[in-house]
């Protein structure tokens, strides 16, 4: 099947509540406009060095999300375009993404990255971090972020169960902390998890958006 015919698939699959990012990275510009053809404009990038010449290449109507580890010198080159930064995970980040966006007059949205998986080289807040973070009111400062929810990988492995523990315990943390510091806020509705190979465990368990790449546009 062709990327367009896996992407049609893919998103018959979905609730209506749930959108598919693409997941690019690694990938041509030329795969990417296959999907871009077959109406995908979400898509996912994990390294800006590889981002910036598929940015100014591609589509401008594609909205791009930045996925992966961020790094602070490298911000302020992904800052004038990109519409959400996913993986936003020490409050240095926060601060430093929140002076570059104030820079080009942007309110950015980003998603808190939350640490769910049993594998130390991810990234991520801790639940007890996140509360603390939210708990001290920094954040509410940083007028240049529009803070819309929260993000987070569970652990690769084949057990089922503890995928779904994992994501449970991640959505259980979103509704608490929507309720308590975002009660007010309509903005504060996306909770990204799932990927190629845990996506239907993912929305089981409420994630509204998917990550998809090696599913959608075959081996890297």
């Amino acid at each position: 099947m062709d990327i367009a015919g896996k992407l049609c698939q893919l998103k018959s699959e979905l609730p209506k509540n749930v959108r598919l990012l693409a997941v690019s990275k690694f990938y041509s510009e030329s795969i990417i406009m296959e999907a871009y053809k077959a109406g995908q404009r979400i898509f996912g990038e994990n390294r800006v060095q590889e981002l910036l010449p598929k940015y100014e290449h591609l589509p401008e109507d594609i909205e791009w999300h930045f996925i992966g580890h961020l790094q602070a010198n490298k911000v302020k080159y992904i800052i004038p375009f990109i519409y959400t930064i996913q993986s936003i995970d020490s409050l240095k980040l926060a601060e430093i993404v929140n002076r570059e966006a104030g820079k080009c007059n942007r309110k950015l949205r980003v998603l808190l990255q939350i640490h769910i998986a049993q594998e130390e080289q991810k990234f991520g807040f801790s639940y007890d971090e996140a509360e603390d973070l939210l708990k001290a009111g920094a954040w509410r400062s940083m007028t240049n972020l529009d803070l819309s929810g929260l993000m987070g990988m569970a652990t690769l492995t084949d057990n089922a169960a503890k995928i779904h523990n994992e994501f449970h315990g991640l959505h259980c943390f979103f509704q608490r902390i929507k309720n308590d510091y975002f009660a007010n806020s309509s903005s504060f509705n996306e909770l990204s998890m799932g990927m190629s190979d845990d996506y239907p465990i993912a929305i089981e368990e409420g994630s509204t958006m998917i990550r998809i790449g090696s599913k959608l546009f075959g081996p890297r």
